[in-house]
């Protein structure tokens, strides 16, 4: 049986170790992402897993993880979410300095729909550093969850630190949440592609 942390939003947020403790009183080191911390009820943002996290992220017992990087992803990870059956979802959005900065909305929408559909979860949110593209993503979220700006933005710049960005947060700012309400949310199939813009998405049989 799969030890489970006692607690992953206080415990192991920054990327901290975990300890957890097997039904034999076993104790068992779990290393998180860099950047790991709970967003929501079976909603996790990080920086991009590496094979050290991979027993942690099996304790979060994973359906989904939504990737924001354009490059291949690892085998090793793709070897991973196979053996555990957990779909991936990878948005491509380039990761550009300011002041070249282009955060693609319609991009950002289509995460978000994937995010809200909560047969996706337990889900991960990850780009590189765990930083500004899944800063846009979680902010926009907050946005939709009625969160004040102030709010939101401290939750940004607490990720962000000294790498924060006036382009994300203007973006969350000016994201239009009443257009993405009307929008609603589209069912997300069990095919191998999905009709969603600048989405790939992989799956397997969990037998």
């Amino acid at each position: 049986m799969v030890a489970k942390p006692s607690c992953y939003a206080l415990a192991s947020e920054g990327g901290e170790p975990v300890v957890a403790t097997t039904d034999g009183g076993e104790e068992l080191l779990f290393v998180p992402p860099l950047n790991f911390a709970m967003v929501d009820a079976g909603l996790y943002r990080s920086g991009f897993p590496e094979t050290a996290n991979f027993g942690f992220l099996r304790t979060l017992r994973l359906r989904s993880v939504l990737c924001l990087c354009p490059e291949p992803y690892p085998e090793a990870n793709l070897e991973f979410l196979r053996e555990n059956g957990i779909r991936l979802f990878q948005f491509g959005i380039e990761n550009r300095k300011e002041p070249f900065a282009n955060i693609p909305e319609d991009t950002i929408r289509e995460a978000l729909k994937v995010v809200l559909d909560v047969r996706n979860r337990p889900l991960l949110i990850h780009c590189k550093r765990g930083k500004h593209r899944t800063g846009c993503v979680v902010g926009c979220l907050r946005k939709l969850q009625r969160w004040c700006l102030t709010s939101i933005f401290d939750e940004y710049r607490r990720f962000a630190a000294a790498k924060a960005r006036i382009s994300d947060q203007r973006f969350i700012e000016r994201f239009d949440v009443v257009g993405m309400k009307r929008g609603g949310v589209r069912r997300v199939g069990g095919s191998t592609k999905d009709s969603a813009k600048n989405c790939n998405v992989m799956c397997w049989s969990s037998s």
